[in-house]
C-alpha cells in the first residue's frame, strides 16, 4: 500500500485548508489502494475568518490544532514528517496554503514559504518522488523545483502570471484534467480555482490522485 503524506494548511477555505478538496482527497487515496497521512506545522494562523459573513474576527487559532478537525484527530506536527517513510506527498488547497504555508496571499510572486513546508516539499523533489498540489497550492512548485517546472492553477491571470514570474511555466487547465509534469513527478490540478460544485472539483482531484499513486 503506497503511503501519501498529506500536508493541510488549517481548516476552512478562507482561512485554512479546503474542507472538500481535503475530504475528496483522503477518499480518493484510499479508493486508489493508498493510505493517507496528515500533517500540519504547529504555527498560528495569519488570521481567522468568520466563513458566515467573511469577516476577520480577532480569535487566535494555530493551523495543526484546526487542521486535526479535518483528520478527526490523525495529524502531526509537520516538524516530524520524515520524507523517507513516504512514497508521495499532496498537498490541498484553500486560503491556508496562501497565507500560512506561505505569504502569497500577501506578497504575491515575492512570497516566501514557511521553512518546514519547504523543507519537506524540496525532499520528495530531491529524491524524484511524485507530488500533486490542488488549487491554489500549485504556487509553491515553483520554489520548489527548477526553472520551468510546470503546474496550473486553472486559467486566472493574476495567479497564472505569478506562476510565471516565480519561475514556473503555467499551464492553463480545465478542472476535469491535471498538469504533469514527467521530469520532475509533479502534478497539479485546479480544482476550486475554477470549480463550481464538490463534483467538479472531484474530477479533477480524484484524476490526479489515481495518476499520484500510480507513480509511487
Amino acid at each position: 500500500m503506497k503511503r501519501v503524506a498529506v500536508i493541510l494548511s488549517g481548516c476552512g477555505v478562507f482561512d485554512g485548508a479546503e474542507i472538500h478538496e481535503s475530504i475528496l482527497s483522503l477518499l480518493s487515496i484510499e479508493r486508489h489502494g493508498g493510505s493517507w497521512h496528515c500533517f500540519a506545522p504547529d504555527i498560528d494562523q495569519l488570521h481567522v475568518i468568520n466563513h458566515k459573513t467573511g469577516e476577520v474576527t480577532g480569535e487566535t487559532r494555530n493551523v495543526l490544532t484546526e487542521a486535526a478537525r479535518i483528520a478527526r484527530g490523525e495529524i502531526e506536527d509537520l516538524a516530524t514528517l520524515n520524507p523517507e517513510k513516504y512514497d508521495a506527498l499532496l498537498i490541498p488547497g484553500g486560503f491556508g496554503v496562501a497565507k500560512n504555508l506561505t505569504d502569497f496571499a500577501v506578497n504575491g510572486a515575492q512570497c516566501s514559504i514557511n521553512t518546514y513546508v519547504a523543507s519537506v516539499c524540496r525532499a520528495f523533489a530531491h529524491t524524484g518522488k511524485p507530488a500533486g498540489y490542488l488549487c491554489i497550492a500549485p504556487t509553491i512548485i515553483p520554489m520548489i523545483y527548477e526553472q520551468g517546472v510546470r503546474g496550473t492553477i486553472g486559467i486566472d491571470p493574476d495567479t497564472s502570471s505569478a506562476f510565471n514570474q516565480m519561475g514556473g511555466e503555467h499551464v492553463e487547465c480545465s478542472v476535469d484534467d491535471i498538469v504533469y509534469d514527467e521530469r520532475f513527478h509533479v502534478l497539479s490540478t485546479p480544482a476550486y480555482m475554477l470549480a463550481g460544485n464538490v463534483s467538479e472539483a472531484a474530477a479533477g482531484i480524484d484524476k490526479l490522485i489515481k495518476k499520484l499513486i500510480e507513480l509511487s
